[in-house]
């Protein structure tokens, strides 16, 4: 009897611990949902105002910055630390009219130390005349893999990751990579790690199917993300070997919440904690507008438990605006590509007796 009653006892707890959960995440979506905004709102805050983030929203303009290869480059071709002491004899058939970089001691990375003047305002590095003031180099780029190739049939290859200081102190690191096989298959990864234990990564790939990510995390939890997933179709309609993009995936997570789209399902799904909602949301899709998200030009309206409703574009304001920028920003991903990529090749062709 006694050992019926304790087994009657671990039954019942167990129902309640289940039905706990199950109206928690009812009950939670809006404290949850606000919780995820106050977080992104709190780490944006605090990158916002980091070297590591200067860098990544860096966008100054300037054709100097467009170089064609048709070459490997490997971290073999440019290993060793490398100290910005330009040459005063110009050069008028070389990469660089001036030979910024000597080396001055060895290393299996590359390492470059040089002004932060060239790195905040690189067209100081790409336009370099000498001047009577001299800038100490008090930014390390510690670059401890770094390959490239291209040739002129559409194959690429591309990878970069980078540890970066600013007076003897962290500024963050990066990790890049590229893979395209024709102009219809690329693959590319973007991702800044800031102090604080924040990163913020970008992943998108085209072909047959295309596939594009954004996400702000801390350590091992993720404040926001969304990605979709969509696959090409032939438009049968066209009859002209036309395609057409087909929505397969949509996921967005914020914080506990995480909203799923998903092809053969009519309604929007929201979970909370895990817990799968009812009624809780559906899509405003605009083509017009790209203000809804970070990624789509759509926007979600929510349910909350107590009947009210709330579009998730007002909930995440201003922060979503910055999202964008920094979603852009890793896309895009000038300071690799314009200034590390332009010393790089400055040192490969000096070091290597290149010419234009």
């Amino acid at each position: 009897m006694k050992k019926n009653i304790i087994s009657m006892i671990v039954i019942m707890g167990v129902i309640a611990w289940s039905c706990s959960k199950v109206d928690s995440g009812n009950n939670g979506l809006r404290q949850s949902v606000e919780k995820g905004v106050v977080d992104i709102n709190r780490a944006v805050s605090k990158i916002s105002g980091s070297a590591g983030y200067q860098l990544l929203l860096m966008n100054e303009a300037t054709a100097k910055s467009d170089y064609s290869l048709n070459d490997t480059i490997d971290m073999s071709d440019v290993a060793g630390i490398w100290d910005f002491q330009p040459d005063t004899v110009f050069r008028s058939n070389e990469f660089s009219p001036f030979k910024l970089f000597l080396r001055s001691g060895e290393s299996e990375n590359m390492v470059i130390n040089l002004p932060e003047r060239m790195v905040f305002h690189p067209k100081h590095l790409h336009y370099y005349e000498p001047l009577d003031t001299v800038y100490p180099n008090n930014f390390t780029i510690t670059a401890t893999d770094y390959h490239i190739y291209m040739n002129w049939f559409h194959n690429y290859e591309y990878r970069l990751a980078a540890d970066l200081s600013l007076d003897d102190e962290n500024a963050g690191s990066m990790d890049v990579s590229t893979t395209a096989k024709s102009e219809d298959c690329i693959s590319n990864m973007s991702r800044y790690n800031f102090t604080g234990g924040y990163s913020a990564a970008a992943m998108w790939q085209d072909g047959d199917t295309t596939i594009s990510s954004f996400s702000l995390t801390r350590d091992n939890d993720t404040l926001f993300k969304e990605s979709n997933i969509f696959i090409r179709q032939d438009d049968n309609h066209m009859n002209m070997g036309n395609h057409m993009r087909v929505e397969k995936q949509y996921d967005l997570t914020i914080g506990a919440v995480e909203i799923k789209k998903s092809s053969g399902i009519d309604s929007i799904q929201v979970f909370v904690g895990g817990v799968l909602q009812q009624n809780a949301a559906e899509i405003i899709s605009d083509d017009s507008d790209s203000s809804g998200s970070v990624c789509q030009k759509r926007d979600i309206l929510l349910t909350f438990d107590d009947g009210t409703t709330a579009k998730l574009s007002e909930l995440i304001d201003p922060v979503r605006e910055q999202l964008k920028t920094l979603r852009e920003s890793l896309h895009n991903m000038y300071f690799a590509k314009h200034i590390v990529d332009y010393i790089a090749l400055s040192i490969f062709f000096d070091d290597h007796g290149y010419h234009n």
